[in-house]
């Protein structure tokens, strides 16, 4: 039986969830079927942890206090003429406490403020400022979200974090399922832990666009693909949402024999009803890891099943279009790449809504290569560079770089696939290959001058791979320079022409959605 276990410990009210394998006392775990709040204490464990049952962990997070400590005050601002310091704590605005980041913006925006400040000896101010409407504090907190995130409450059998092997930094294993998150960073969410407060609080502040992760329109096999018996109750939350006038995304992970077939079609039936204001829903694959044991068993898709599900979004797609001008449900790439099928037009793609989950991207990297290409002469440059990618978009890579040579002749350039031998070959995306499986591959290859890696492989905001290895690490073993590509296809170009030296990167997700579950992974600091 799979379930999940959580430790808390009783000082300093910290939550830590534990996977079975890595409990030091797991042969005392036992299932326990009311909601009590102490499931069992272990007085030998180190730090006074207790286990408890999810249950408690909603009730605990609502006893943490949070604190709006600040930490830095910007020279010359309202906040530095208040004489704020860093350390001191905003208690309220107008008299309200503050709940997270959006309801402080929302509470600043205004001509005359109330504000509640505690300094560090603990005396408390409450400061009258006029000012300009939308002229900014001038404070940074020291955590800028103002609020813990929101974790995952479902144990969805395709969720990609559950696939992780051991060992990892414990940030990767954190499931957050935040709207917040959502507004903010693109997150996939599933509404599964929102109530009615959290439902009025993005209609009062007008969070859009809102990416929710339905799977199914059918209340029980949502229930089971998400192993929450609530998990079917989200419609009502939708219909609020669509009543209220906020833009939606929508994600379906498809998995074989549960949300296929006819279960797709009334998905893509019932979530078209929420047109115009849902304005896209994507279809992607289940991404299966070799990390499965102890999981629900899931089959892979094979090339009749992708054009099956390309059939049923194809007609959709025309359906739609006729009636309201989008076409609304869209195939991630893989899909056309399994089916063997080519790519759709641009214009098939609505705008690209749905890039963060494989939808168009790589039609899109090939009509920025020729754009850019188009405005240029070209010449008799040298240029030789290797480029590093996974299995999906490999010829497509191929196919960019014989662009360039058409109007660069003298580029050599060499396109390495990488197989993912850490989370399994079945796993193709260029954002889940690791830093190890690069280097184990690459070493004693003619790299040329530079290597060129997509700006995905990396983690979000730092030169690392998802297995910790650096970008230094990997450049002093494969004894060459790397270079990383933001995703536009120009910035390709100009790398390929070594005109952009980038060895930063500028990612927006953590990896690609066609491969993972609707959980996103938040680095939590």
């Amino acid at each position: 039986m799979v379930f999940t276990t959580y430790l808390y410990h009783y000082e300093s009210g910290d939550v830590k969830q534990k996977t079975k394998e890595s409990l030091l006392f797991v042969q005392y775990v036992v299932i326990i079927k009311n909601e009590c709040l102490l499931i069992h204490a272990f007085s030998t464990m180190a730090g006074k942890w207790h286990f408890i049952n999810r249950k408690a962990v909603e009730l605990l997070k609502v006893k943490k206090v949070k604190r709006h400590l600040i930490r830095e005050v910007a020279p010359g601002s309202i906040a530095s003429e208040m004489e704020l310091e860093p350390g001191d704590e905003l208690l309220t605005i107008n008299g309200e406490e503050i709940e997270d980041v959006f309801d402080y913006h929302y509470q600043i925006n205004d001509t005359y403020l109330e504000l509640g400040i505690r300094k560090q000896d603990g005396e408390e101010w409450l400061l009258e400022i006029e000012k300009e409407y939308d002229e900014d504090m001038g404070i940074t907190f020291e955590n800028e979200f103002m609020d813990q995130y929101r974790s995952c409450r479902n144990n969805c059998i395709f969720c990609f974090i559950d696939q992780m092997p051991p060992g990892m930094r414990e940030t990767l294993y954190f499931k957050d399922d935040d709207s917040r998150l959502s507004f903010l960073q693109g997150n996939y969410v599933t509404l599964t832990n929102m109530d009615d407060h959290d439902i009025d609080r993005i209609i009062k502040y007008h969070l859009a666009p809102i990416n929710i992760s339905f799977q199914t329109t059918n209340p029980a096999l949502r229930c089971r693909m998400l192993n929450n018996r609530f998990a079917g109750e989200i419609f009502p939350k939708v219909q609020r949402l669509y009543e209220a006038g906020i833009e939606m995304n929508g994600q379906i992970v498809l998995c074989k024999g549960y949300n296929d077939g006819k279960e797709l079609e009334r998905s893509i039936r019932e979530l078209s009803g929420y047109l115009p204001h849902l304005k896209s829903v994507s279809v992607v694959p289940v991404g299966l890891s070799k990390y499965r044991d102890g999981l629900t068993q899931l089959e892979p898709f094979e090339k009749e099943d992708a054009k099956e599900v390309l059939a049923i979004i194809h007609s959709w797609q025309k359906k739609l279009y006729e009636q309201w001008g989008l076409h609304f449900i869209h195939a991630s790439d893989e899909w056309y790449l399994l089916a063997e099928e080519p790519l759709p037009p641009e214009e098939q793609y609505d705008g690209y809504l749905q890039l963060e989950n494989g939808v168009g991207m790589l039609r899109l990297l090939q009509e920025e290569v020729a754009e850019e290409l188009s405005g240029r002469e070209g010449d008799d440059r040298i240029c030789r560079v290797s480029v590093a990618t996974g299995r999906l978009a490999a010829p497509f890579l191929e196919s960019c770089l014989d662009q360039i040579r058409d109007k660069y002749p003298n580029v050599t350039g060499t396109v390495y696939t990488i197989a993912n031998r850490f989370f399994g070959e079945s796993i193709t995306v260029s954002g889940l290959i690791t830093g190890g499986d690069l280097m184990e591959q690459l070493e004693g290859k003619d790299l040329g001058d530079y290597l060129l890696i997509p700006c995905n492989m990396l983690r979000s905001g730092e030169n690392v791979f998802l297995d910790d290895v650096t970008v230094e690490e990997a450049e002093k073993r494969l004894k060459v320079k790397i270079q990383v590509v933001d995703e536009p296809g120009s910035d390709l170009v100009k790398a390929v022409l070594e005109e952009e030296k980038e060895t930063t990167h500028r990612r927006r997700m953590m990896y690609e959605q066609t491969d993972s579950s609707n959980c996103g992974q938040t680095e939590c600091r």
